[in-house]
Order: structure tokens, then sequence, then C-alpha cells
């Protein structure tokens, strides 16, 4: 009798430090999920748009000097993407669509899985949203955001788990907490936004380019509602929302609002947007938490431009299998946001949104860095409110 209750307090024994230790994997899974900002106070996003894998090193570069075709291939864009990796160490990757060139691609889980690998190895967070020609190849629209949510250290996701109807694949969110141990450890200070804009025009009398339908619009503005209550409200309520960054393939015909005057970058090709307009950036201006929105499609523009607030951002063509322009460099898009430091010295909400770009030329070189957005003063507010009285 003592024997079998020994042995029952033993098995009792073993399970209950097997569940301890499986909650303990659970724990260190979450954190690894869990997007914060560093000790630095700091977040950084590097965005790769337009990578256009195909099959490797068979598959040639395109407008590239002639004494660079015969030794340039996709795995010039793997060779870019590591060394972006290595020098910036961001601690978001955001793969912004035609992550593939599916047209090209034999094998779309093998195409995927080749462009993905260096976020995949750099054990660094990752997302991604698909373009026009992601799914040209042997997986459907579907199938590749499926595929896509099965890697590794992705936080991608087919579409909110919340919602039961919406046009796409690849509509969710990623929330951005403070830094561990601050005052806003346990409240997301940035909110990122990720939508499917989608290939191509499925009405008839209506050619062109795929758009953000309603349905993505209702869930986006919803899901910014409920981040708005949740920073506005308790612990350390705050008096107005979040800055929010939003993520998309294809521009918006807002995109064509601006001239050499009024962006940073340059543009050398006109905006292929969608040949309606969906309403989508006056949504975004409504909710009012939107800062940026970064998009790919038009390889050779790489412009940033603020339009009623909210500044609307090329990346630049970033894949050798893409087209683009000989000697000019392919480039990436980095984002920084920076919290504010209390006179106490703890870390607090954001205070300033900045950008720039690289380029893959010899010197790896920096530019056109700007700022996107700052957080006014509060004494700055008061005295622009008594300025105008």
């Amino acid at each position: 009798m003592l024997l079998g209750m020994k042995i029952s307090y033993l098995s009792l024994s073993y399970i209950l430090a097997s569940l301890v230790a499986f909650s303990q994997l659970l724990v260190v899974f979450g954190a690894q999920k869990q997007l914060r900002f560093g000790q630095n106070g700091e977040f950084k996003i590097l965005q790769v748009a337009d990578m256009h894998f195909a099959d490797g090193k068979t598959t040639p570069c395109l407008d590239v000097f002639p004494n660079q075709t015969l030794t340039c291939s996709d795995l010039n864009t793997t060779a870019f993407v590591e060394r972006m990796i290595r020098a910036e160490k961001p601690d978001l990757i955001v793969f912004t669509g035609d992550n593939i060139f599916g047209f090209d691609a034999t094998d779309a889980a093998k195409s995927l899985n080749a462009a993905f690998a260096p976020a995949i190895s750099s054990n660094i967070p990752w997302a991604a949203i698909l373009g026009n020609h992601d799914q040209e190849s042997t997986l459907s629209r579907e199938g590749v955001m499926n595929h896509i949510v099965g890697l590794k250290n992705t936080l991608s996701k087919v579409n909110p788990s919340e919602v039961h109807v919406i046009d796409g694949f690849g509509n969710y969110n990623l929330e951005v907490n403070g830094v561990k141990g601050s005052r806003f450890e346990n409240k997301s200070v940035l909110n990122l936004y990720f939508l499917d804009s989608g290939d191509y025009s499925t009405v008839p009398s209506i050619p062109g380019y795929g758009w953000i339908k309603p349905s993505q619009q209702f869930w986006f503005q919803r899901t910014s509602q409920r981040l708005r209550r949740a920073y506005m409200g308790k612990p350390e309520p705050q008096k107005g929302p979040a800055p929010g960054l939003v993520y998309f393939h294809i521009p918006l015909p807002e995109f064509a609002s601006f001239d050499s005057t009024n962006f940073t970058g340059v543009r050398q090709e006109g905006i292929s947007s969608a040949t309606v307009n969906s309403g989508f950036f006056t949504a975004m201006v409504e909710t009012g938490d939107v800062k940026a929105v970064f998009t790919g499609h038009d390889h050779l523009n790489d412009f940033c431009g603020q339009l009623t607030g909210i500044n609307l951002c090329y990346a630049g063509g970033f894949g050798y299998h893409a087209y683009g322009k000989a000697g000019w460099s392919r480039r990436a898009r980095l984002v920084v946001a920076s919290l504010e430091k209390s006179e106490k010295g703890d870390w607090g909400a954001v205070k300033s949104i900045k950008t720039w770009k690289r380029l893959d030329d010899h010197s790896f070189t920096a530019i056109d860095g700007q700022a996107l957005w700052s957080k006014s003063p509060v004494g700055a507010r008061r005295r622009k409110r008594i300025g105008g009285v």
C-alpha cells in the first residue's frame, strides 16, 4: 500500500514538474512573440519591399550593368537582406509584398523558404504581407499566406481571429509594448497594422490593380478604436492614441498628391495605385492614430511625403530579380521610434519617429533621413492654444 502511494506521489510530482516546465516554456515563447522597446528606448523596423525571389542562383538579375549579369542572381537579394540585418540589427523585419515573383518561381514553397531564410536564421521577429505577384506560382494567395505563418520566428497572421469574414489574406496588427520594467511595459505604445491590398481588380468594369476593401477598413477602424481605448485607459491613462504605422503593398491614389517640392526621395515612375479610390486614406485620417504608411510596388519610387498629417512612404525596390534601374542601387527603408524619458529616468511613451534608407552600394550609404512625427511637449501645446486665442 505504501509502495503504491509512493509511486503515485512520484508520478504526481513528475506530472507537476512537467507542467511547470511546460508553463515556463510557454512564458519564454510568449516573451519571444511580444514585441517591445529595448532598454535604449528605441524600436527599429527594417522594411524590405519587392524581393521578387524566384529559384535562387539560377534566377538572373534585371536592370543591372552588363558586367554584372553573369554573377548576379537571387543570391544577391539574399546577401542584401543579410547585410541589412547585420548592419542595422532591427527589432522587426517587415516584408511588404511581392516576396516572390510567382511566374518565375518553380516551387512557391521553396522560393518562400529561401526568400525569408535570412530573417528566419537571424532569430529576429518578422512579418510579411502579400503583393500582386506572390500567388502566381504553385500556391494560391491563401496558400502563400498559410505557408508564411508556418515559418519560424514570424509574427504574420492569415487574418484576425476575431473576424469571421474579411477580404484578402494577411490582415492583422501587432502591438509594441514599452520598455521592460517601465510604467508602459504592459501597454502598447506603438501599433502596427498590416493589410492585404490585393492583386488585381475582380470587377470587370474596373481595370487595374486591387484595393483595400470595406471589410478590411471596418476591421482597421474597430482595431484602432480598441487600441485607443486601451492606451487611454488605466494603468497610465494617456490623453491621445498611441502612434500607428500601416504597411501594405499597393500605394493609394493619394500617393500622387506630391511633387518634387513636398517630398523627400525620388519619383521616377507613375503611381501604380488602383483606378478607384477605396477611401482608406480618409479612414486612416479619421482614426487619428496613423502617422505613416509604408508601401512597395513601384520600385523606382522611394519618396516620402506628408498629406493631412500622414506620411506616405515608398521603400524603393529591394530585389535583384525585380525591375529597377542600372546604376540606381537597390534599397531598403528603416524606421526608428524613440521613447521619451522622464526626469526620474523612466522610459515613457513614443516621443518621435524617424526614417532613412540604406543603399546596397559599396559604402552601404544611408540617405534621406527625415523626421516623420514627433510628440509636441505639453507646454508647446498650451502656448499654441494661448497664441491662437
